[in-house]
This record gives C-alpha cells, sequence and structure tokens, in this order.
C-alpha cells in the first residue's frame, strides 16, 4: 500500500511541477505549485518526517505561495500573448548543454563514494534537533533567505507603483 501511495504521489508531484513550469497563466502555475508541494509533503510522512511535512504545508504551501499570489496579483501579470519560439539553432544548443550538463552530473555522482546515509533516528526528524540545527548551524543561511524575500517584496511593490505609460528616466 506505501507504495502505490508513493508512486500516486510521487507521479503528482512530478506532473504539477511540469505544469508549473509549462504553463503560460501565472495564476495556474502557483496554484499547480501548491500541489507539488502538498504532494512532497505526503513524500515527507511517508519517510516517517511529520514534521517536516507539517512545515512544508504551513510554510511553504502557506505563507511563501501566499507571497506569490500576492506579488502575481499586485502585478497584474497577464498571460503571454505571443510566446517567443527562438530560433533552432538556439534550441538545439539549449538541448546539448543540458545533456551535456546531466552527463557530467551522473558522471560525478558515480564517481563519489558517498557514504550511505544512516537510518532516520527520532532525534533528527524532531522539533528539538531541527530547531538546533536551523538556529545554530543554519542561522545565516536562514536569515539570508528572509532578507532576501523582503527585498523581493518591496521590489515587487515597487515595480507596482509606476504609473502605466510613464518611461523610465536614462
Amino acid at each position: 500500500m506505501e507504495t502505490a501511495v508513493f508512486l500516486v504521489f510521487a507521479v503528482l508531484a512530478v506532473g504539477s511541477a511540469i505544469v508549473v513550469v509549462a504553463h503560460r497563466n501565472p495564476i495556474y502555475s502557483t496554484m499547480s505549485l501548491v500541489l507539488t508541494l502538498f504532494s512532497i509533503a505526503v513524500l515527507f510522512v511517508l519517510l516517517g518526517a511529520p514534521f517536516l511535512a507539517a512545515l512544508q504545508i504551513l510554510i511553504y504551501a502557506g505563507a511563501i505561495l501566499v507571497l506569490f499570489l500576492f506579488v502575481v496579483m499586485l502585478l497584474n501579470i497577464q498571460r503571454e500573448e505571443a510566446p517567443y519560439h527562438g530560433q533552432p539553432l538556439q534550441r538545439w544548443a539549449a538541448v546539448l548543454g543540458a545533456a551535456v550538463f546531466c552527463g557530467m552530473v551522473a558522471m560525478l555522482l558515480f564517481r563519489a563514494q558517498l557514504p550511505s546515509p544512516g537510518p532516520l533516528t527520532a532525534e533528527l526528524v524532531s522539533f528539538k534537533g531541527l530547531a538546533t540545527e536551523l538556529f545554530s548551524t543554519y542561522l545565516l543561511p536562514f536569515e539570508i533567505v528572509g532578507l532576501l524575500l523582503l527585498v523581493a517584496v518591496i521590489a515587487a511593490a515597487a515595480v507596482a507603483k509606476r504609473t502605466p505609460g510613464a518611461e523610465d528616466e536614462r
């Protein structure tokens, strides 16, 4: 039964992640991101980390995606009418570059003799263990992410405040 639940939510996560990237409407992309994050939360539960699943839903699906929707609504982004198809040479160069990148990553992973991680313990997935790691080892990256989110909201408000038709002074 666990395997079936895993397969359903893994396919759902990958499919909705593709919709996030491929859909032209930013509202639909954001809603697909909610589904992706919820599916990942279910996968966390299957891994035996219900606290991380709750954080996934509360922080990402709750707070961060509300912020995304707020910025999208504030900027009044419309659906892209005429998609840019690019040049065929550019498309093939991108596909070739992606294939080379994936090959290099696969080669690095193959050559790296990473030790297999040990089993999860109750201490690693507990609130106290997570808080200790977050506020001691990862405090600076945590603060930097908060600062970047603040700058993004201020920039979105500044962009939305410009009057339409006003030309930038150069």
